[in-house]
């Protein structure tokens, strides 16, 4: 099977501080990987190195190799904002422009990306709602501010306005975790609808989620606070969930710990 993501030896710092250490893994095209693991374990620092967000932060730095396809996103001359279109990502609380429309807000990755005609502008505009389930919730209100939708829209609309510029790869920061139950099922359908196009990882303390939306699971943990958290082991998330490798993915999964 290709690989889609191929990341090797990848450890994660902030100034001094190793936050997560020696991760290596592969992840396929058109699947859904989620990251599971207790709190501050590194799933989301991690996740964040896979677009180069990490490196935003104040003393963030990367030491290790990811390659997306057959390039080295930490390579020499490679630009981060490149990458970024690349890999998109969805964070933990909905966060659309405030001040712009919905169409507006759909739109802005692709005007930064480049010049498009707005009929051009439209259809994708169009087709990026349609492909997060929003167009017909907010085809007649295009116009008005994207801050003005409920919590579960304006998540969707974050991912409509990730998938307008074609990412290989979706990154998803718990992009239920402050939604309502039935948003968060909105949500998980429309992960296993967009896996046909992208690729996606997803991190999510909901156990029950990672079971039902993954393809592989893997678990992270940390020996003990201030220490590095570690990837434990990666599978298939019907194996990750009856049968794991390793006896503290077991006592995680079963709610012994975490």
């Amino acid at each position: 099977m290709a690989k889609r993501i191929d990341v090797s030896g990848l450890s994660a710092y902030y100034g001094s501080f190793r936050a997560i250490e020696d991760i290596s893994m592969t992840i396929e095209p058109r699947t859904v990987t989620a990251f599971i693991g207790p709190s501050g374990c590194g799933k989301s620092t991690f996740l964040r190195t896979l677009n180069r967000m990490h490196e935003v932060t104040s003393g963030g730095r990367v030491e290790g190799k990811v390659m997306l396809d057959d390039e080295n996103l930490y390579g020499a001359g490679i630009d981060p904002v490149a990458v970024r279109r690349e890999v998109g990502m969805v964070f933990q609380r909905p966060n659309p422009f405030p001040t712009m429309s919905v169409f507006e807000n759909v739109a802005a990755g692709l005007k930064l990306a480049g010049s498009y005609k707005k009929s051009e502008l439209s259809d994708i505009v169009e087709k990026s709602l349609k492909g997060a389930n929003l167009w017909n919730e907010v085809k007649d209100r295009l116009n008005k501010p994207g801050s003005g939708l409920s919590g579960g829209q304006q998540q969707r609309l974050c991912i409509a306005r990730a998938i307008a510029v074609e990412p290989k790869v979706l990154l998803m920061d718990e992009p239920c975790s402050a939604l309502d139950p039935i948003s968060t099922l909105a949500i998980e359908d429309l992960i296993g609808e967009l896996k046909e196009r992208f690729t996606i990882v997803i991190v999510t303390h909901n156990m029950q989620q990672a079971a039902r939306v993954s393809d592989r699971t893997a678990f992270f943990n940390l020996a003990a606070v201030g220490q590095p958290g570690k990837l434990i082991e990666i599978d298939d998330t019907e194996r990750i969930f009856s049968n794991p490798s390793v006896q503290a993915t077991e006592d995680y999964i079963s709610g012994r710990f975490g």
